[in-house]
């Protein structure tokens, strides 16, 4: 009897089981997967940031024709230059070189000779006259301009052979330059009676030890030594340092205590960004990006914009970041490429530099106007990163108003990312792509040609 109340039980438990997954069975379309959770992006905030209105001009190449005439040439330009968005001027050496008439400047000779005193073989400089460069700088600064004066302060040239009895050697160590300004003998260069070891040397010129007092006084403690007088004289605003790796990251920090000046920048020729962000620090002073120049020519000579990420001193210290796409040392980006490297430097954090030859006879001197205004009124606040591949770059500026900066040296294509705002027209201001409109997350599909750029913000 107890076997069959226990079957019976059992087979009503199976017979419940069966119509429970019937049941479950038929509540469901088996076609009819289970959505996956939506999952929202928030709208990322718009930084108040306004954008830097500071584009720099590096006026001169290496061997511009001598001798004389490049400062009245570069009057010549200010008024086209002021209308485009330019708004500082690096000079090159103003100073007489051993080599005279034909000097770029970096062999100093005579710190207080510009182009008055007859001496190397000229009286005018390579770039000039005295009253040449007097007129320059007075329109210059008449017009707006910054003036940045480049300081050559690692070694000197053209001194006459002395024997210094620290070493019992003879170096040409002796300078009298008919300035009368910042005499130096063996005391004022390596080896000398000082203590001290500069950090490199440049080629076979005597080295200035920058420990001893008279270098230290005539560079930058008098009131009529070259930094001041530069300065309060001539009406330089700031100083592009030549050779940083040569002294040590103090001179430039002792030399903007003591001077003072609007710019600060150190040539610290070098790829390695921690190297060259750690000179910031040590000097008190910004830099140029080499590291960001590096990866500029590797991405667009190349095909692999990976090589953007997180590149360059621009992603580490902005603010002491000084940009640039060529200068007279080092030109290695590909011509067809350089208006896609400029586009970057002037769409992305730092100061960007804008090259003399590329402006005025190499690039597209529209296109390039266009680059310089984007920067000065929609380049602001911090990057994000929204693409990266071999052939697409994609980054987004969060200040006020900010823009989308599209990279790409494949085929046209397009690609959506989200921006900053909600249901807004947004313009491709390079002219090259039409419209778009944001959704109510931000998004918007943008589309950029093939082996060129983009560059949208709001209408």
């Amino acid at each position: 009897m107890v076997n069959k109340i226990k079957s019976k039980i059992y087979f009503s438990i199976f017979f419940l089981s069966i119509l429970a997954a019937l049941f479950v069975g038929c509540s469901k379309n088996p076609s009819t997967p289970t959505p996956p959770p939506v999952i929202i992006t928030p709208l990322p905030s718009a930084e108040s940031t306004p954008p830097s209105t500071e584009v720099m001009m590096q006026a001169f190449y290496w061997d511009v024709t001598p001798i004389g005439g490049w400062w009245d040439n570069l009057n010549t330009k200010l008024d086209s230059w002021k209308s485009a968005g330019i708004t500082s001027l690096w000079l090159p050496v103003i100073s007489k070189g051993q080599s005279g008439g034909f000097s770029m400047g970096y062999d100093p000779f005579d710190y207080f000779d510009f182009g008055q005193y007859d001496q190397m073989g000229t009286t005018e400089t390579r770039f000039g006259s005295f009253s040449e460069l007097s007129s320059l700088l007075t329109n210059a600064k008449a017009k707006g301009f910054k003036l940045i004066a480049d300081i050559v302060i690692n070694h000197n040239s053209g001194g006459d052979l002395e024997f210094s009895p620290y070493s019992g050697k003879s170096y040409y160590t002796k300078f009298t330059p008919k300035s009368g300004k910042f005499n130096r003998s063996y005391e004022d260069f390596h080896p000398s009676g000082v203590d001290a070891k500069d950090e490199d040397i440049f080629g076979g010129f005597p080295d200035l030890c920058h420990n001893v007092n008279n270098v230290k006084d005539w560079l930058y403690k008098r009131a009529d030594g070259v930094g001041k007088y530069y300065k309060n004289t001539l009406g330089f605003d700031g100083w592009r340092f030549d050779f940083v790796k040569g002294f040590s990251p103090n001179v430039v920090k002792d030399w903007n205590a003591e001077v003072g000046g609007t710019f600060s920048i150190g040539e610290f020729y070098d790829g390695n960004v921690t190297l060259v962000n750690n000179w910031c620090i040590a000097a008190n002073s910004g830099a140029f990006d080499f590291p960001l120049m590096f990866a500029l020519k590797d991405a667009f000579n190349g095909t692999n914009l990976t090589r953007l990420e997180n590149a360059g001193l621009i992603s580490v210290n902005p603010s002491k970041a000084y940009t640039f796409v060529a200068n007279h040392d080092v030109d290695d980006v590909f011509a067809q490429n350089k208006l896609k490297a400029y586009a970057f430097i002037l769409t992305a954090e730092g100061t960007p530099f804008i090259f003399y030859k590329d402006y005025e006879s190499l690039l597209d001197q529209a296109k390039l106007n266009t680059l310089i205004s984007i920067h000065k009124t929609l380049a602001a606040g911090t990057t994000t990163r929204l693409f990266s591949s071999l052939t697409e770059y994609i980054f987004r500026r969060n200040g006020t108003p900010g823009l989308i900066a599209y990279f790409n040296i494949g085929t046209d294509t397009e690609r959506k990312v989200q921006t900053v705002w909600t249901n807004t027209i947004l313009k491709d201001y390079t002219g090259a792509n039409p419209d778009v409109i944001t959704d109510a997350g931000g998004y918007a599909t943008i589309a950029c040609k093939g082996y060129s750029y983009a560059v949208y913000s709001r209408k």
